[in-house]
């Protein structure tokens, strides 16, 4: 016997339903649905690769979706490193693929974030 449902496992957040919104992909406009992490929206995009290993320049996208993997690392509006499954997408924002190893913040603002936790 097989029961019908309407109901899926896997459910958008609430506010999710939002219609869709354009954003960038290494340079191309993309119509994403709002509402949901930026690794979600780009895999409903039919983006498949994220980013490049730094050794072999393999080919890698979201695995876990939780923020444990790492595999699903971009660049998100100027800003290297960033774990797509764990940002939400908004309109205008641009996203390029990373390249090879994952990049560090500048040293002087790591500098002045210790500065002024330590009182200085």
């Amino acid at each position: 016997m097989t029961v019908q449902s309407n109901h899926t496992l896997f459910k958008p957040l609430s506010g999710a339903d939002g219609g869709n919104i354009e954003i960038w992909f290494n340079d191309e406009a993309l119509t994403v649905p709002a509402g949901r992490s930026v690794a979600a929206a780009l895999l409903a995009a039919g983006v498949s690769r994220f980013r490049a290993t730094p050794v072999s320049g393999a080919p890698r996208a979201p695995y876990c979706m939780m923020g444990a993997c790492f595999e699903c690392l971009v660049e998100i509006d100027g800003v290297p490193s960033r774990q797509s499954c764990m940002v939400e997408v908004k309109a205008g924002m641009r996203v390029r693929s990373q390249e090879g190893a994952r990049d560090l913040p500048p040293t002087q603002s790591v500098d002045a974030s210790l500065e002024n936790a330590h009182g200085r």
